[in-house]
C-alpha cells in the first residue's frame, strides 16, 4: 500500500485500531501436522495470457494466413541487420526446463486485486474479478509449488465483496491455502497469504506491533514437508514466509526485521522468505539487507540492475531470500503487469 491508499485507509483506521492492538503478535493457527488447511474443488478451465490474435498497426484487414505467412518467412530467413538479443534475467521463461526435485516459488504483492487502477474503492465487482483471474492465469504459468501473496484481501467492502485468496487458489489450481489479516475494519480486511500444492504442517500469523498512521503489517508462516530427489526417502520441513514491512518509514521497518528475526530464532528448521520489504538493498540502512546479515540468508544477485520489481522495474523492492540450506538454481522478474509490482520466482534447491 502506498502513500495514495493512506488517505482512505486513515478514515476506516480509527474505528479498527482496538482491535488491531489486540491482534498484535502470535497467532498459532493450526498445529494439525500433515491436515489440510482448506481443500478446493478441481480447478476451472481458465483462459491462458496471450490467448488474444495481435495485429502489427497496418495489418488488421488482412487474412490472418498472409500475416502468418508473412512471418515465417521473415523469421526464417531474418531480417536485415537483426542482431541477437542477450537474455534478459527480468523475463520469466514459462517453457524452461524446471530441476528434478526442486522447489519453485512465487512471491506477488496483489495490490488488493486494483491492477493499475488508482484505487481499488473505485472498482467494481466485475472489474476485480477480472484482476484476479488475470493474476491466477499468471501464477498458472510461472506454476510454483508455493505462492507468497500480500495486500491480499478477504472480503470486504474494499474488496468487492470477493475473497481473494480463495479465488486466486480456486482458479490457479492450489489446493490448500491461508491468509493471515492484519489490518481490519469496517472497510478492509487484508494481509498476507501462502499457496501450496501440497498440504501445511503448520501454520502462524504473526502481525507487527502497531505502527500509525500506516496500517498494521505482519507475515503469515507455514511449514511444509519437502521431499527432494536429492536425498531419497528424507523430508525436510522447511517454513515459508509471506510478509510485508511497513512502506513510509526506515525506523518501522527495522523494528518489524527485529521482530521477524526474533521469530525465526525461536524456530530450527531451513526457511525462505518471500515478499514486499519495501526496501532496495543500496538504500541507507536497508532493511532486506540487515535481515540477510542477522539471519544469515542468502540473496539472490543483490547487486544486479535487472531485477526491479516497482516503478516499472526501477525499484527492487520484492525479495526471495533463503537459508544456508538452499541454493538457488532459477531467478526470474516477471514482465506481466498483473499488479503496480511484479511477481518474482525462484527455483531453489538443496546444497
Amino acid at each position: 500500500m502506498g502513500v495514495r491508499q493512506a488517505n482512505i485507509a486513515m478514515a476506516a483506521m480509527a474505528s479498527s485500531s482496538a482491535g488491531q492492538s489486540a491482534a498484535v503478535g502470535l497467532d498459532l493457527m493450526t498445529v494439525t501436522r500433515g491436515a489440510a488447511i482448506c481443500r478446493i474443488p478441481e480447478r476451472k478451465s481458465l483462459r491462458r495470457l496471450g490467448s488474444r490474435i495481435w495485429y502489427p498497426q497496418g495489418m488488421r484487414g488482412l487474412p490472418v494466413k498472409c500475416i502468418f505467412v508473412g512471418l515465417s518467412l521473415a523469421l526464417l530467413f531474418g531480417c536485415p541487420g537483426a542482431q541477437p538479443e542477450p537474455p534478459d534475467q527480468r523475463v520469466y521463461a514459462p517453457t524452461a526446463r524446471p530441476h528434478i526435485g526442486s522447489l519453485r516459488l512465487v512471491s506477488l504483492n496483489i495490490a488488493h486485486g486494483r491492477n493499475d487502477a488508482l484505487n481499488q474503492v473505485l472498482l467494481s465487482k466485475s472489474a476485480f474479478a477480472d484482476n484476479l483471474r488475470r493474476i491466477a492465469d499468471l501464477l498458472i504459468d510461472m506454476d510454483a509449488h508455493v505462492v507468497a501473496l500480500q495486500e491480499a484481501d478477504g472480503p470486504s467492502r474494499w474488496s468487492g465483496g470477493i475473497d481473494h485468496v480463495a479465488s486466486l487458489a480456486e482458479d490457479a489450481g492450489y489446493p490448500w491455502f491461508e491468509r493471515a489479516s492484519h489490518a481490519q475494519s469496517w472497510l478492509f480486511d487484508y494481509g498476507t497469504a501462502l499457496l501450496s500444492r501440497q498440504p501445511f504442517e503448520e501454520v502462524l500469523s504473526y502481525t507487527f506491533k502497531p505502527s500509525p498512521p500506516t496500517m498494521n503489517k505482519g507475515l503469515l508462516l507455514a511449514q511444509i514437508a519437502w521431499r527432494s530427489e536429492n536425498e531419497t526417502g528424507k523430508t525436510h520441513f522447511v517454513d515459508i514466509l509471506s510478509v510485508h514491512l511497513d512502506f513510509s518509514r526506515q525506523k518501522i521497518r527495522e523494528q518489524q526485521i527485529e521482530e521477524m528475526v526474533k521469530l525465526l530464532s525461536e524456530r530450527h528448521h531451513p526457511s525462505i522468505v518471500l515478499g514486499d520489504f519495501n526496501s532496495e538493498w543500496f538504500s541507507e540502512a536497508s532493511t532486506v539487507k540487515a535481515l540477510a546479515e542477522e539471519a544469515g540468508f542468502q540473496v539472490y544477485r543483490p547487486e544486479a540492475n535487472n531485477l526491479g520489481t516497482y516503478k516499472g522495474g526501477t525499484k527492487r523492492l520484492d525479495w526471495i531470500l533463503i537459508s544456508k540450506e538452499f541454493e538457488f538454481l532459477d531467478y526470474r522478474v516477471s514482465t506481466d503487469l498483473v499488479s503496480d509490482h511484479h511477481a518474482v520466482y525462484a527455483e531453489i534447491g538443496l546444497r
